[in-house]
């Protein structure tokens, strides 16, 4: 078994200002925010980004897995303030909503949502399912779900849902009725 050693504190410095940095960047130009540029605003070198965060995917992740894990628990929230299918249908109007406020969730929950299976490893992909599955599931037993519907498909549709919403007005403001005539169409 590998240990895991614990990062030196200016080390530490650094990984936490990258993801500051980072997050602020992606706010300000979506997922397609110069690395080169969040590594200078950060203060360090591009070789020390891609020491903490191969990827632009892992980069992002991180910036934004507090947002995941809380979209995540939400959906258990819900839950168990709504029957089945209400919970599910208001978890996918905030899903849509925080995917289009926050830029570069989208790009986010696409990749948790591809056929690939290394999406599924990622923390976003793993917190996005489980919500779904638990949510879908629970409509499903409840008789408001048609019983065909796979949690992933929910979440490909909430993605597509998202996707139409911004090229409507840009602002989300047809979630709700992009999600109403989704809905009908998951029902039995």
């Amino acid at each position: 078994m590998t240990q895991v050693k614990p990062m030196r504190a200016d080390a530490r410095r650094n990984y936490d200002r990258l993801l500051k940095v980072a997050a602020e960047a992606f706010a300000e130009h979506g997922e397609g925010a110069s690395l080169d540029d969040i590594a200078k605003r950060a203060g360090v070198g591009s070789g020390t980004l891609y020491r903490h965060f191969p990827t632009r995917q892992a980069l992002l992740e991180a910036a934004y897995v507090d947002r995941i894990e809380a979209l995540g628990a939400r959906a258990d929230e819900i839950a168990k303030e709504l029957p089945p299918g209400e919970a599910l249908a208001e978890w996918l109007y905030e899903l849509c909503v925080g995917t289009i406020q926050v830029r570069g969730m989208k790009a986010l929950l696409g990749s948790a949502v591809t056929d690939g299976s290394k999406a599924a490893l990622t923390a976003c992909g793993t917190s996005m399912k489980g919500a779904a599955q638990r949510l879908v599931e629970a409509a499903q037993r409840e008789g408001t779900l048609r019983h065909d519907i796979e949690p992933i498909e929910v979440l490909r549709l909430a993605h597509g849902v998202s996707t139409a919403s911004e090229l409507a007005n840009g602002q989300g403001k047809q979630i709700r009725r992009y999600l109403s005539l989704l809905t009908d169409g998951l029902r039995p």
